[in-house]
């Protein structure tokens, strides 16, 4: 399967993504990932989980050729409950979540990334939505965690891509390292938190989902709405074959 996870004796839980080419999950993965979430976080063994991918980069969102090629509508149900229920899983995780990014970090990415606790990037990591190309909307909730406001409308809106320097400058991310340092930055940082007495750290990350101004898990839900109201229209469907077909969009859906 294309997660797994795996907890040393210091408490640190590794979930690593590893769906070639390019990390796009098809719907059983995002549930799946969501229960190693929940488990890793139900284990009283663990203290922190690390987050992160092998391949080209660390996520590029849903299949959409999983979509395209699924009769109905199961699968773009589908796709939109797995990615909130893994969203909600880093969130809701029992311990610190470190995201550890490299590469492509795209639409359900964002959504990944934003809802973790601490990030840790490559110097060639990238970050963006591409979810208004692709007839959809969806966790602006999340790269609003990541980028001021106004950065992440126009990111939105031109489904461009912010680098992992500037996220730094803006102290999103916590370091920006060398792409082959990228997992040792991880669990050195892991290392620290796992240190700490493991029911303050639980304490901590209760208490500051508490203090969040924005309820995540209903801010993306709202979000989706609007991108089942695109389907119904026939606009996201035309759009989802637009790019499996490597061709532009019609104008007229």
């Amino acid at each position: 399967m294309p997660i797994t996870r795996h907890t040393d004796p210091t408490g640190i839980a590794e979930i690593v993504i590893d769906h070639p080419p390019v990390n796009a999950l098809p719907v059983a993965a995002w549930f799946e990932l969501a229960e190693h979430l929940r488990a890793a976080g139900d284990d009283a063994g663990t203290r922190v989980v690390v987050l992160r991918a092998e391949g080209r980069g660390f996520n590029a969102g849903v299949d959409v050729k999983e979509l395209q090629a699924t009769p109905g509508f199961d699968a773009l149900v589908g796709a939109n409950r797995g990615c909130a229920a893994a969203f909600a899983a880093v969130y809701d995780c029992a311990v610190p979540v470190i995201a550890a990014v490299h590469g492509h970090c795209l639409g359900g990415g964002i959504g990944l990334v934003g809802n973790a606790d601490v990030v840790v990037a490559s110097d060639d990591a990238t970050f963006g939505l591409p979810e208004v190309d692709r007839g959809a909307l969806g966790a602006a909730t999340h790269l609003a965690r990541l980028v001021p406001a106004h950065r992440m409308r126009a990111m939105v809106y031109t489904a461009t891509t912010v680098g992992a320097a500037e996220l730094a400058a803006w102290g999103s991310v916590h370091a920006v390292v060398p792409r082959a340092e990228l997992r040792d930055a991880a669990l050195a940082l892991a290392a620290q938190i796992a240190a700490k007495h493991p029911e303050v750290i639980r304490a901590a990350k209760a208490s500051l989902n508490g203090i969040d101004p924005v309820d995540v898990h209903r801010s993306y839900r709202y979000e989706q709405g609007f991108t089942f109201e695109l389907n119904l229209l026939g606009i996201a469907d035309e759009h989802r074959n637009a790019f499996v077909q490597r061709r532009s969009p019609r104008p007229d859906r």
